[in-house]
C-alpha cells in the first residue's frame, strides 16, 4: 500500500496525518534571525522556552504543544493554510518543506524508519545542541548563530 504522504496533497491530509509528518527534530523551535538586507535566515542554537531540551523521551518536543500559540506570542503554528508563507523559516530537512517541493521523506524520518528516535540518531535534530531562551539575553542572540542546520537535507 502506498503511504498517504506519497498520494495526498498536504492540503487534503487529516489533522492526524498532518501532525504525523513532524519528525520531532525541534529545529522549527530554534530562534531565527533574518538579514533585513537580503532576507537570509540564520538559525541560532537558542530554543523556545517550551522546547524540551533534555535528552529524554520527550526531547525536542513542545512541553505545552496544545497551548503553544497562547503561551508563546510568536510561535509558528504550521498549517496547510500558512505553509507557503512559512517555508523560508523551516529547515531543508523538514517533511512539510520536502513534500511541498515534491521530494521524498528521508530514510531517517520516523514515518519511514518506524522509530521516533531515528531523527536524533541521524543527528538531524536540535537534541543536545541548544540552550533555552531563558538563559540568553535578547541582545546576545546573534552570538548564538549556528550553521549546522543549513547542512541538513542537502
Amino acid at each position: 500500500m502506498t503511504p498517504f504522504w506519497e498520494t495526498l496533497p498536504l492540503t487534503d491530509m487529516t489533522t492526524e496525518q498532518w501532525e504525523s509528518l513532524c519528525d520531532g527534530c525541534g529545529l522549527c523551535c530554534l530562534q531565527k534571525l533574518e538579514d533585513e538586507e537580503n532576507g537570509e535566515i540564520y538559525y541560532t542554537n537558542v530554543a523556545c522556552r517550551l522546547l524540551d531540551i533534555s535528552d529524554g523521551d520527550n526531547a525536542c518536543r513542545c512541553q505545552k504543544y496544545q497551548d503553544r500559540s497562547t503561551e508563546v506570542e510568536n510561535c509558528m503554528v504550521l498549517t496547510p493554510d500558512n505553509l507557503e508563507q512559512s517555508l523560508g523559516w523551516l529547515p531543508d530537512s523538514c517533511a512539510y518543506k520536502l513534500l511541498s517541493q515534491q521530494k521524498p521523506l528521508p530514510k531517517w524520518h520516523p514515518l519511514i524508519s518506524g522509530n521516533h528516535n531515528s531523527v536524533h540518531a541521524a543527528k538531524i535534530s536540535a537534541r543536545n545542541r541548544c540552550i533555552s531562551e531563558m538563559y540568553v539575553k535578547e541582545n546576545d542572540i546573534e552570538e548564538h548563530i549556528v550553521y549546522w542546520v543549513s547542512g541538513f537535507g542537502k
